[in-house]
């Protein structure tokens, strides 16, 4: 049987394994040392034989390759053809054809578990292992075994009916102070944004976001940890490792125990608020956005919120402030671009929750010294309505407070950048918020980019968010245009007036070139949004270049 990594508890033989006695070395060749080995994986030369390609493999399969000119291995449910690295191996071409067309995580461990073959052996990816049904039957009784009826015979059910090649997986293991926690997610788009952990007492709470679906790992340790611990991405191979510090340096027999939706792959939109759902915003929300709050009923099951720590509040405009928030020591979250988190606020006796885009701190560091690390603090620019319920609330905050902080939801994607050459951003009022990020990310990141244009709507000149550092930005990097549009103007205005229009567009969104890639994204008040959805569909911007953000 394959050593696949499992979703059990204990995962089979993932305890740390300890070197039974000392490894011999083997006299290596003249140019066969490691930064030989390093040397050769960098020149672009095809060391799997596959030409690029990743393949799922089979045990059939990989049994067939046993020789020293064609030796796979498998390690962890990943698939390298070591037969490159023969003569690189210090321990010599023996001790790899112990495993030659076979699983060697086992011996792996044994001898050097400490070592990073992720990278070593990247360039000699050739794929995942196939599981087979079987297996899967093998690991549900295992897991029975091991918890003593612990976890539900209808999860188990649930879990195995979904696993297959593409369902994520994880696997642990431990040294004396420290417990890794390591996520398959056998996808390679997976950066820190993808993973979001939480960890109080001795619940530990892991959700990985893949695709359109939430993997979440939920358990009760079995001892206790420290706050800190750190997170570690192989984007390669779409592997994430968590490492927790142990409170005392002991053995861990097991894990712990699965709690509530436990290794469960769940679609996105199962994890919204039953308040957010679009059908409910479209018949509740009206133009002010101080209306778009909602109670929340704690019996649904939803989103997942920590609490959050004011550190610092700061006047942007007349009405709109600067909140800076610190994530508790024991969460990691950093909110992708384009992706919006709810905050929570008991009032009067109910819990109310809005939604809004976490933005940077500033968009030019020099406006802000020292600017805070993103991944422990997120930054919001709201816009305080004085007659209204949240935001007033929100506002006599004082430092030291705590506001509750949602997991992240949103389906704007990255993907869209690829290759992108003009960037178009229709923004009104706390719009703008979804492209600050967007902003920044598109004039750092993306080396195809000939064009960012922003079209900023306002009431008055007071209203503009950052008008200064947008004017400093755009002649700081000459790729950037903006331009405002006052609704509401002094007579002094020399600049656009109006409302989003035909007019102003047709002017404004002017490709580079005739068939330049291109993404036009808009955020404001939902008639503005849906009015401006429909102009640019009758300028022939297809569906996918057109991208509105709503919560």
């Amino acid at each position: 049987m394959l050593n696949v990594p499992s979703q059990s508890f204990p995962a089979p033989r993932s305890q740390q394994r300890v070197a039974s006695g000392g490894r011999s070395k083997v006299p290596l060749k003249q140019g066969r040392s490691l930064m030989d080995w390093i040397r050769l994986t960098k020149s672009g030369k095809d060391l799997t034989g596959l030409k690029g390609r990743l393949i799922e493999v089979t045990e059939e399969e990989l049994k067939k390759h046993n020789k020293k000119d064609d030796c796979w291995i498998c390690i962890r449910g990943f698939v390298y053809n070591v037969s490159p690295y023969m003569e690189y191996h210090p321990g010599g071409e023996d001790e790899l054809m112990r495993a030659a067309g076979s699983d060697g995580t086992e011996l792996f461990d044994q001898v050097h578990r400490w070592v990073n073959y992720e990278s070593m052996l990247k360039e000699c990816l050739v794929g995942r292992m196939a599981i087979k049904p079987a297996v899967l039957k093998d690991y549900r009784e295992e897991e029975k075994k091991v918890l003593n009826g612990m976890l539900p015979k209808s999860q188990v059910t649930d879990t195995l009916a979904k696993e297959g090649p593409s369902y994520p997986s994880y696997d642990w293991f431990q040294t004396n102070s420290l417990v890794t926690i390591a996520i398959y997610t056998k996808q390679k788009d997976i950066n820190l944004d993808s993973i979001i952990v939480d960890h109080q007492d001795d619940s530990f709470r892991a959700e990985t976001i893949i695709k359109d679906c939430l993997y979440l790992i939920h358990i009760g340790l079995s001892h206790e940890v420290q706050e800190d611990f750190s997170v570690r991405v192989v984007e390669s191979v779409g592997k994430i490792e968590i490492v927790l510090k142990k409170k005392e340096n002991t053995s861990w027999d097991f894990l712990g125990h699965p709690l509530e939706n436990h290794n469960s792959l769940i679609p996105r939109k199962d994890t919204e608020d039953p308040y957010m759902k679009d059908s409910y915003i479209r018949k509740n929300i009206n133009q002010r956005r101080e209306t778009f709050i909602f109670t929340f009923n704690p019996d649904v099951v939803g989103l997942y919120y920590r609490k959050c720590q004011l550190i610092s509040k700061e006047n942007v405009t007349h009405d709109t402030r600067l909140f800076c928030l610190m994530l508790p020591p024991s969460t990691h979250l950093q909110v992708p671009i384009g992706q919006h988190v709810y905050l929570k606020l008991p009032i009067t006796g109910t819990e109310i929750v809005k939604p809004y885009t976490p933005v940077s701190g500033s968009l030019l560091s020099e406006f802000k010294e020292p600017v805070l690390p993103n991944n422990k603090y997120i930054y919001f620019l709201i816009k305080i309505y004085h007659t209204g319920l949240f935001t007033p609330e929100l506002d006599r905050l004082q430092i030291g407070d705590f506001v509750s902080v949602s997991s992240p939801e949103g389906n704007f994607k990255i993907s869209k950048f690829q290759e992108l050459e003009d960037l178009f951003l229709l923004a009104a009022g706390t719009g703008f918020t979804p492209m600050v990020k967007i902003l920044n990310y598109a004039l750092t990141d993306i080396p195809s980019l000939r064009k960012v244009k922003l079209m900023f709507f306002n009431k008055t000149e007071d209203d503009i968010i950052w008008r200064s550092q947008l004017e400093k930005l755009a002649f700081k990097d000459k790729r950037l245009d903006v331009e405002f549009v006052l609704s509401a103007p002094i007579s002094e205005w020399n600049g656009k007036q109006g409302h989003i229009s035909p007019a102003l567009l047709s002017e404004f969104l002017k490709r580079n070139l005739d068939k330049s890639k291109v993404l036009v994204c808009i955020c404001g008040p939902v008639p503005f949004t849906e009015q401006g959805v429909r102009l640019l569909q009758d300028l022939n911007f297809s569906k996918n270049e057109i991208h509105s953000f709503t919560a």
